[in-house]
């Protein structure tokens, strides 16, 4: 047993579970093997030549091997608009007295404006998925950037439509779709995972802090111009972006040769298929070489920093040729072949049996309760703060998410920090074995700050009179700092236990969460996302009937309770995980259903 995780009976190797090399120099795992292997590229620019996972290829489409600018240039357009996409969700959360005045309607409804938009993020995140795995990202970028002008134009003229709004809202749930869903994976597309911990806390600092900032500027908008104006706002910024995604966002998918996927395979592939990594010695009539080294400052390859020429291969030694690079003009068009040969149909029903896998289960509650209860704070805010003695506006309430923000900026910085010491630290006493499991320890600081955030919340809130705006604000901090720490938690729990175990070069030295580092990674983080927006759906229809019905102070206190007993939900996970890895290895839930 290491270190509380059970061990399996039989000798088998559980998928997940790594030998870490901690120094230059020693294996922490028997059976490790040397740190070098000629059959792999590496990344010398720091003291410890660390493994190009995945292994790029000799193709000059390969996103891999372009230069380390562009890449960057891609994903900071694709931050900029996630950014834009992200501030839909909680659009309304400052102007619901505002909205039910001009309306005429009650507050439920006011809510179900958020309720409808994130019910058509979840079904249409779950079709773009599929749609992704199997003709590539761009197709949707291009669509999503598309409907976030469209139907945020259209909300701001809806005039006196409710159902006009409604309909806006929903087709802006299906504009902000493809980012919320594919953005970290176009992360994993792009990088080598050692590339990846930055930028990746990028992306996700543009989906979440984008929204907790939102309302704070849509109050002040909303009471100097008018409701419809933020709106038309996001309209004309996203038009602005819209030649950047097209000019500058080329396809991020490749099909890459299974066996440099060393993200999904490990290095055993290599090992079982040593002809398929020889590099051919190509007579070019450019000198195009693949360097075996780094320098200090490129991206893992001297041929990966440049920008390759379009040149003609003639004669390759062994057969194989390069194919030329795509052209700008060609690299504009929004498919460019088939990413996959599996059936879209298939694809599409994949996550649905992944649901009866128990780690699967345990990480939707874990991100998608946190989620959910961040919504339904969004929602009753102002009813909580709209009445006698503070009497909020728009613009009072709108400052409210003020602490959200700074609770999630700092909730990613703690995750990372805490992320980081605490695995190094078990892989230590566990004498170099990493277990997946070691990610759960970070439960801990959701159930601290989370729940406290929760309970405050509720408490503060129900008696403002006597603690004014401050603690509560105080406490929405807190909580949202918990959602974002069970988020990561559950995120990398889900990618590390469903990867095939690869040796590590040095310890894991930054958080990432990837969509496309697991076997069925894709599958499972299509299951968080369908979970956690129709969760945060059902939680809108009845948020104000319940709040009114129990009062503040009793609302929250069953909220925390509930959530308490989803973070204890955490301990059997983290002792039986292994064993859960085990038996789910060997009894394939998508063989089971030949969706595999």
């Amino acid at each position: 047993m290491g270190l509380g995780v059970l061990e399996v009976s039989s000798t088998e190797h559980v998928p997940g579970t790594s030998y870490v090399l901690d120094d230059a120099s020693r294996p922490a795992g028997a059976g490790a093997r040397g740190l070098i292997d000629s059959r792999l590229q590496y990344d010398r620019s720091g003291p410890v030549p660390i493994i190009l996972v995945p292994q790029p290829s000799d193709d000059p489409n390969d996103p891999l091997n372009w230069p380390l600018w562009k890449r960057d240039s891609i994903l900071f357009i694709l931050s900029i608009i996630s950014v834009m996409a992200s501030t839909l969700s909680p659009l309304l959360a400052a102007n619901t007295l505002t909205l039910a005045l001009y309306f005429q309607r009650n507050f439920t409804q006011m809510a179900l404006l958020t309720g409808y938009h994130l019910c058509a993020v979840g079904v249409a995140g779950f079709l773009f998925v599929a749609s992704a795995r199997v003709w590539g990202k761009r197709h949707l970028y291009l669509l999503g950037t598309i409907l976030l002008i469209v139907s945020s134009a259209w909300g701001g003229a809806s005039g006196h439509s409710y159902k006009s709004l409604l309909w806006a809202r929903v087709l802006q749930g299906v504009s902000l779709a493809p980012f919320e869903a594919l953005v970290n994976a176009s992360v994993g597309d792009l990088y080598f995972v050692h590339e990846r911990g930055k930028r990746m806390a990028l992306s996700n600092l543009a989906l979440f802090g984008g929204a907790f900032f939102t309302p704070v500027l849509v109050g002040k908008i909303t009471h100097t111009l008018g409701w419809w104006w933020s709106f038309y706002f996001i309209a004309i910024f996203a038009a602005a972006v819209l030649p950047l995604v097209f000019f500058f966002v080329p396809e991020t998918a490749f099909r890459r040769a299974s066996h440099l996927n060393t993200d999904f395979t490990g290095e055993e592939s290599l090992q079982r298929e040593p002809n398929l990594r020889n590099v051919p010695e190509y007579e070019l009539s450019t000198h195009r070489t693949r360097a075996p080294d780094h320098s200090p400052g490129t991206s893992g390859n001297a041929s990966l920093d440049k920008e390759p020429a379009d040149v003609e291969i003639s004669r390759p030694r062994g057969g194989a040729v390069v194919p030329k690079k795509v052209s700008y003009a060609r690299s504009l068009l929004p498919f460019n072949g088939r990413k996959t040969d599996e059936s879209f149909f298939k694809l599409l029903l994949r996550p649905f049996p992944l649901f009866l896998n128990p780690a699967i289960l345990w990480a939707c509650l874990i991100q998608g309760t946190m989620i959910g209860w961040t919504v339904f704070i969004g929602v009753v805010l102002a009813a909580i703060f709209l009445g006698p003695p503070l009497f909020f506006d728009e613009v009072k309430t709108g400052y409210m998410y003020t602490g959200a923000f700074v609770g999630a900026v700092v909730g990613f910085l703690v995750a990372g920090l805490l992320a980081d010491w605490s695995t190094k630290l078990m892989i230590r006493r566990n004498k170099g074995v990493y277990e997946p499991e070691f990610r759960i320890v970070l439960v801990i600081a959701q159930l601290v700050f989370g729940c406290a955030g929760l309970y405050g919340f509720g408490i503060t809130g129900n008696n403002v009179a006597r603690y004014g705006w401050f603690w509560p604000d105080f406490f929405f901090g807190l909580e949202v700092m918990g959602m974002v720490l069970g988020a990561v938690a559950s995120a990398l729990y889900i990618v590390d236990a469903h990867r095939k175990s690869c040796r590590w070069s040095g310890f894991i030295q930054e958080v990432y969460v990837d969509f496309e580092t697991g076997e069925i990674a894709v599958e499972a983080f299509t299951c968080l996302m369908i979970f956690k927006n129709m969760f945060s759906f059902g939680l809108t229809w009845g948020a104000y009937d319940w709040l009114v019905a129990a009062g503040s102070l009793k609302t929250f206190y069953v909220i925390a309770s509930i959530q308490i007993g989803v973070c204890l939900l955490s301990i059997p996970m983290y002792i039986l995980g292994k064993k859960n890895r085990a038996f789910f290895h060997r009894h394939d839930l998508l063989k089971m259903m030949h969706l595999s």
